[in-house]
């Protein structure tokens, strides 16, 4: 049981020394990163519900057929 709760204390010392090697982005950086992966959501979206809506009318047109 002790060399669970060693590899246990072991494993989050290391997570914690990783952590601190990690860059934190400021407010700044954050409100653009967050810009852009909403524009690119907003922009694939629509993309793809273009290429639906063109499908879409294809299929129709085939069907009336």
């Amino acid at each position: 049981m002790s060399e669970n709760v060693k590899a246990l204390t072991k494993h989050l010392k290391d997570v914690r020394q990783e952590l601190r090697k990690v860059h934190w982005p400021n407010r700044r950086e954050l409100t653009l990163f967050t810009s852009v992966v909403l524009m690119a959501i907003f922009f694939i979206g629509v993309f793809f519900w273009i290429l639906d809506s063109g499908f879409a009318g294809i299929l129709r047109i085939i069907l009336q057929r």
